[in-house]
């Protein structure tokens, strides 16, 4: 090997070492760099945490506050950055026919409001109309030829078919800026600002089909306990529908075989790989005669819909009046305060010892020994069921307790009598509804409730929000004082944060 070669070969070898010493400063420094990287977040968290505890002061509080921050994030992010639903963006498909429309149009005239809704009353021919109300209510659509469908159910009505069919005439309306298509039948009596409430807890962008069950076991089990019943109403997303829409036609010829018009609607969207949202505000009332214990114990949500009006008795049995004109008394409440109708609230007379439950714009039921919120919350077997011949027959889909047959054994009773404002300065702003004791010729002594003949109850007016919607509570309320000793008043409240309801 030559000198020079040697030379060559040494300037190499230098290079080469150079290069390692900087890739080694390199990684040294890249080290350095993620060490403090390290450090500084270790030291955010730590601060975080720190704060979090003095502020929260234990960590059961920390993750509380944690998930409030998130659960805030998520809850408002509809209002946030999306506008509020309101009754424009919602379209009604009403089901009836030209027979029953005359005899029914009473009880959509109850909630229907031209200047704010849209939809159409689709019926199978034009109905002999007696009296002109046309302006207050719903524009009627007679519904396409159905001929071409095939309907094989032995005993059923081939009329399930135009029925189910209003969905997809309801979209061809072509209304602009819906969010939600809503449908019933001609005797669904819809309240609009708990619809439209109810809806807003979900994004209309998402597909949604939105319903309730019977109340029936014995129908559930015959017709499905996975669709929306029709006569409780049902609202399906615009998005959904605009696509359900354009399949349905296609769809429903695979179904002859089904009974109603609710099954073809439930075949198809289960067809497009969706299942129901279930929403217990939506009532079928697959009952008969007396809907008192029902009415008297609504689930904690809005009530949305009641069905069936012509199969239950009157709903003020101390007025003496028609089902509708007993529904309108009802609406008198509703369009006082129509998030709280039939709310009900609990409280206790610690004198007396009695348990009194209200069901805010309906009845208040006082009862003369004290009750466990629990066995209060069931519903009593006021009605009849559905239909009869079997051991299913009166079952229900929630839990019942008993009506004793003799009306001085059951707790006094109270209904809705009327409403107004408070002018009391204290409780300036306040809605006062009175209830009167409904009357029945029982004996009783001085600790008996039965001795009361009004029951006051004061409240203000309920607007739930997002948070309210998502993770709903019952309010609690107080027995107040009172100068005459045959009238009760009752204050409706917020609960306190850790509040029991139950008898102090």
């Amino acid at each position: 090997m030559g000198l020079e070669e040697i030379a060559n070969n040494n300037i190499k070898m230098q290079q080469h070492l150079m290069m390692i010493q900087k890739s080694t400063n390199k990684s040294k420094s890249q080290s350095l760099r993620n060490l403090i990287l390290l450090l500084s977040t270790s030291f955010c968290v730590t601060y975080y945490i720190l704060v979090s505890t003095q502020l929260l002061d234990t960590p059961k509080q920390i993750l509380q506050h944690l998930n409030n921050n998130y659960s805030s994030k998520l809850s408002s992010s509809l209002q946030e950055h999306y506008p509020s639903t309101t009754i424009d963006h919602v379209v009604f498909g009403i089901a009836s026919s030209g027979d029953s429309w005359p005899k029914r149009k009473q009880y959509t005239k109850l909630w229907w409001n031209n200047k704010t809704m849209k939809g159409c009353v689709f019926v199978d021919k034009t109905p002999i109309e007696n009296g002109n109300d046309s302006s207050s209510l719903p524009p009627l659509c007679v519904s396409e030829d159905t001929s071409r469908f095939k309907y094989s159910y032995r005993g059923g009505l081939r009329s399930a078919i135009r029925v189910a069919r209003v969905l997809k005439e309801t979209v061809a309306l072509n209304h602009s800026g819906v969010r939600w298509y809503v449908f019933g039948d001609d005797d669904t009596v819809f309240l609009p600002e708990n619809l439209v409430k109810t809806l807003s807890k979900y994004d209309d962008r998402l597909w949604y089909y939105i319903g309730s069950n019977s109340e029936s076991y014995k129908q559930k089990w015959f017709f499905g306990f996975d669709m929306a019943y029709g006569g409780a109403g049902f609202a399906i997303s615009g998005s959904l529908a605009k696509v359900l829409a354009k399949v349905f036609d296609e769809c429903i010829q695979r179904y002859p075989h089904v009974y109603g018009s609710d099954g073809r609607v439930y075949s198809c969207v289960t067809e497009l790989g969706l299942a129901l949202t279930l929403e217990p505000g939506f009532h079928q009332v697959d009952l008969r005669r007396n809907a008192f214990g029902l009415l008297a114990s609504h689930p904690l949500t809005p009530l949305v819909s009641l069905h069936h009006p012509d199969y239950i008795d009157p709903i003020f049995p101390n007025i003496n009046t028609t089902r509708a004109k007993s529904l309108e008394h009802l609406f008198q409440a509703v369009n006082v305060d129509s998030q709280r109708i039939l709310q009900q609230t609990v409280c206790y007379h610690k004198r007396f010892s009695w348990t009194i439950s209200v069901s805010w714009g309906y009845a208040v039921q006082v009862y003369q020994h004290p009750m466990l919120l629990t066995d209060v919350l069931r519903v009593q077997g006021t009605f009849k069921h559905w239909s009869g011949g079997d051991v299913l027959s009166p079952l229900y889909t929630f839990n019942t307790r008993g009506f004793h047959p003799h009306p001085c054994k059951r707790p006094t009773i109270f209904y809705l009598q009327d409403l107004s404002y408070a002018n009391n300065s204290k409780l300036n702003g306040s809605i006062v509804s009175n209830y009167n004791k409904y009357f029945q010729n029982c004996s009783y002594d001085e600790a008996s409730p039965r001795r009361l003949e009004m029951i006051k109850v004061f409240s203000n007016k309920l607007e739930l929000d997002i948070k309210q919607l998502l993770s709903p509570r019952r309010q609690c309320c107080d027995v107040l004082n009172s100068s005459a000793s045959n009238i009760i008043e009752i204050g409706i409240r917020e609960c306190k944060d850790d509040e029991l309801i139950y008898m102090h």
